[in-house]
Formats: C-alpha cells, structure tokens, sequence
C-alpha cells in the first residue's frame, strides 16, 4: 500500500497490501484491481420485466381514456407503438437466458428504445400537454442507476432532444372539442422543467449509484485481502500443529539413526548412507523447531495475546527497505499508567491493518519513520510517523475513503490501501485518525484502542 495523500501538489497513491509474516507483494488477484466487478451487470429479464410493466400500463392508459373517458385516440398507430416495443420483447428474450446479462451497450440501447417509443406515443396524443408526459424521465431515471457515465449523458441528450422536439411538433392532445390553448410561457416552463430534471436526475442518479458500486467494490477487495490474511494465519497454526506432532517420531528416527551410527563401520558401504539419513533428521528437527518457536509466523494459542509493541514490530518488519530506517519507540503516557505494555489479540485485521500503514509510509518516507506504541490506562496508542511530504490539506477529510489515488489504473494501485487499512482496524475497535506532525515534514496515522488489557488485570 502506498500514501494516499498529496505532495505539496500531487501525494495520493495506494498499493495493494501483503500478508503479514511475507514478503511485500502485490495483493491476490482476488482483490486485484482487474477482478474487480465491472458495470454493465444487469440482467435481461430485469430490463424486460420493466418493459412489459410499461406495455401493460400503456395499453391500460389508452383503453382507459378511449373507451372509458371517450377520448378519441388515432388508435392504430398508438397501439402500432406499443405492439412494438412487446415485439421487441419477445424478440430479445427469444434464444437467450433470463438470467443472462447486459453489457453497458447494450442497455443503453434497450432504454434508449423506450425513450424513442414514449416520444412517439406523446406525439400521437399531444406532446407536452400531456400529462403523461414525465413518463419520459423513466428510463432516464433507470439509466442513471446501471448505466456508464458515457450511457447516462448519450440517454440524456437523447430524451432532451425529444422534449424539444416534442414541444415543437405533436398532435393535438385528445379532447371533448377544441384542446385547450395553453399560454407559450407555459409550454416553455414545462419544456424547462422537464429538461432539467432530466439533467438532476441522471446527475444525482448516476453519482449515488456510483458511489454504491466503489463502496461495493472496495469492501470486496478489503474482504479478499483478509481472507488471504486468514488463510495464512491458518497455514502458519497448521505449521506449528505439525511440528509438535512430528517432533516425537523424529526425535525417534534420530536416536535410531545415532546408534546405526555407532554399529556401522567406518568402511562398511552402509556408512554414508546412514550419515545422510542422520544430517536429514536434524535438518528436519531444525525446521520444525524454527516453526515452533517464531512468533512472527507462528498464529498459535501461545501467540494469541502478544505485547502491543511486539505485536507492531511483527506487523510492520516484512515491508523494511533499504535507505529507510524503521524506529520503534514504546513507553507509557502519563502518570498512573501501568509500566508494562498493554496486551492486544494478533488477529489478521490488526497484522494487515498495521502492515498497509507501514507499507504506505515506506513508500513516500525519504529516509527514517517512526512506529511510537503509547499507552494509559484508558486507552493504547499506536502512531505511524515518516519523514516524507505528508498529507495534503485538501484532502485529509477524504482519507479513509475508496479509490483515492493518483496511480489509480496502475498495476497494483487500485485507490485501496488506506480504506483497507482503515476498515481493517475499525473492526478491531480502532479508531484510525490521520494527519501530519506538528513538526517538520511528514505524514502522522494515529490508531487507538480504548480500554487497553493488561497483564496483570
């Protein structure tokens, strides 16, 4: 992960996170920046339902009104238009799947039809003077949830279009005698009125969905990233259950081994093959025990409650670089604060949350960063500092949030990081605060937990 930030004019970037207890690497392509999901996903037989709802309400309106009010409607072409648009139905469910999906194109052009139908159904019956005419805002109003950006402003200017071309030419509106003359003033502030809530609604529309669907994304990227993490803490447990299982029988072979070593003769053929199988053994013992005994990959019950200073330093030790010296500091705050460090549960959000901090300071530091661990008796303090440009102003109050970045679109750099990070530790009961220090240059995270556990409580 890198910084999201900015350099005194551009310092925004986020990387992907690593695994703790790894090495610093791109992040799985689970929650890479291609397998992402993309838009365009909506299913066919959403947009024809919608379609056949609309035919079934236009051929009620129209009987309704000719036969009902007694309106008199050019009916042939009226339900000319609506036999259409069910043909056009039929003719793109046939051969194809319900459960089959749109592409951004191809949806564009399916709504784009139904703004075209309910042109020509108002211009039979009336243009702007109809009052069925805020029907045209419909397809508008779904665009703006599943279409592109391009899509939204193409189907906009389309309707637009239709709404002047509409108020210019049409019909007269079905009427017991003369239709009613409405005031020029009138007929415009309809005209004005409906394009601009064509513009409101596909802003509005289109910049909530989009949001929803990078809230969608960067919450499935932060779930890849801790389901690889716990995978690994899951391998590094089984690593340390086999271990313990496999000291017993080799410790057996060992002893077996010594004393073939003992009855063979120093020229008996024998003798070199015994030595290797002893050399063997002891390098499987000396695996073994480094899997037994490394608490910065071992994820057993002896490490689930580890010194928070201890616990940092193994989260922050995979993303060390050379030219960048990491220094830690630890100590109480205050007075009437115990003298030993608060204990903390090396759970993966921690490790991946501390770690994509870390990362992202190494990544804009010039040379030196400072991992500080504080602590009272109402809360403990972890606080990331570095030597770099530090945070832009401008965009402190966005930190936290997704797909901020100025390499976003580059390999590896999908705007992440930090929102990862961030939503990480808040699932530990973290509070994630941003900023830069107070002296000098340089960027300051500051996580803090409330109510901070104890050895002796």
């Amino acid at each position: 992960m890198a910084r999201v930030g900015v350099r005194a004019g551009a310092r925004v970037g986020t990387a992907s996170p690593t695994s703790t207890g790894a090495a610093p690497g791109p992040l799985s392509s689970a929650a890479a920046g291609s397998s992402l999901p993309t838009r365009g996903g909506v299913r066919l037989r959403a947009l024809v339902l919608i379609r056949w709802a609309a035919v079934a309400g236009q051929f009620f309106t129209v009987s309704v009104v000719h036969w009902g009010l007694g309106f008199a409607l050019p009916l042939l072409a009226v339900f000319g238009a609506i036999a259409l648009s069910a043909l056009l139905n039929l003719t793109v469910s046939i051969g194809r799947p319900a459960s089959a999906r749109v592409d951004d194109r191809e949806a564009a052009v399916f709504l784009a039809f139904d703004v075209l139908q309910l042109a020509v159904l108002l211009y039979l019956t009336g243009g702007l003077t109809n009052p069925f005419v805020l029907l045209l805002l419909a397809p508008v109003a779904i665009g703006a949830t599943i279409l592109s950006l391009a899509s939204n402003i193409g189907l906009s200017l389309l309707t637009i279009l239709c709404i002047g071309l509409l108020g210019l030419f049409h019909q007269p509106l079905p009427w017991h005698g003369p239709p009613p003359e409405l005031p020029d003033i009138y007929r415009a502030g309809v005209w004005a009125g409906l394009t601009l809530t064509t513009l409101l609604t596909t802003l509005y529309g289109w910049r909530l969905a989009e949001e929803g669907r990078q809230m969608a994304d960067a919450l499935a990227a932060t779930q890849a990233a801790l389901s690889r993490e716990q995978r690994l803490s899951a391998l590094g447990a089984l690593a340390a259950a086999a271990a313990h299982e496999l000291g017993t029988p080799l410790s057996t072979i060992a002893v077996v081994t010594k004393e073939m070593l003992r009855e063979v003769e120093a020229d008996d053929p024998l003798r070199e093959d015994v030595e290797l199988l002893s050399s063997e053994s002891e390098r499987c013992r000396t695996i073994l025990a480094r899997l037994s005994v490394d608490p910065a990959g071992d994820v057993s019950d002896a490490y689930t409650l580890v010194p928070l200073p201890a616990l940092i330093e193994a989260a922050a030790q995979p993303y060390g670089r050379e030219g960048i010296t990491i220094a830690f500091e630890a100590g109480p705050t205050g007075e009437g604060a115990p003298t030993t460090a608060p204990i903390q549960v090396r759970s993966p959000e921690l490790m991946q949350g501390i770690g994509n901090i870390v990362q992202n300071a190494v990544s804009f530091a010039r040379s030196e960063i400072t991992i500080a661990t504080r602590w009272t008796t109402e809360w403990s303090e972890v606080e990331v500092s570095d030597d770099g440009p530090g945070f832009s102003e401008a965009l402190l109050d966005e930190l936290g949030t997704p797909f901020i970045s100025t390499r976003q679109g580059e390999e590896g750099h999908m705007g992440l990081g930090v929102f990862i990070a961030k939503t990480l530790l808040e699932r530990t009961g973290a509070t994630v605060t941003f900023g830069n220090r107070r002296l000098g240059t340089g960027a300051a995270v500051s996580v803090r937990w409330p109510n901070p556990v104890f050895k002796a409580t």
